[in-house]
């Protein structure tokens, strides 16, 4: 059997939407406490470090790391988030946080959306609204 580059072999094939809410919290919560750590240490390297290749080519690189250094709220991300949900869609999970700083006042709507790459579970968007 040949595939193309970038294929699974049919064998191999994941779906994330196939585990259990239990099983996707988990998931979850680890990608989204690493990208708070990384954020708020300012590490972007590490902060893209589980994104997705296609996400990683979408990037204006420069333009990310500058407001990604410059963002008072994603540099001072309160550990402390609630889990809000999960929305299943196709070969993806978007998972759904409240979020807090520990330097400005509210609240703000975090979303990160996961799925396998190459047999791995990688981060194709994330974002704090």
């Amino acid at each position: 059997m040949t595939t193309e580059a970038g294929e699974q072999p049919e064998a191999e094939f994941k779906n994330i939407i196939d585990h259990t809410d239990e099983e996707l919290l988990e998931i979850a919560n680890s990608l989204w406490d690493e990208l708070i750590e990384y954020s708020n240490k300012g590490e972007y390297g590490n902060f893209v470090k589980k994104f997705s290749h296609d996400l990683l080519r979408g990037l204006n690189e420069i333009e990310v790391g500058k407001q990604f250094a410059k963002s008072e709220l994603t540099r001072n991300l309160d550990t402390n988030y609630d889990f809000l949900g999960f929305i299943r869609r196709g070969q993806h999970v978007t998972c759904l946080f409240r979020v807090r700083s520990t330097k400005k006042e509210g609240e703000w709507l975090g979303r990160m959306v996961i799925g396998y790459e190459r047999g791995e579970i990688r981060i194709f968007a994330a974002s704090i609204f």
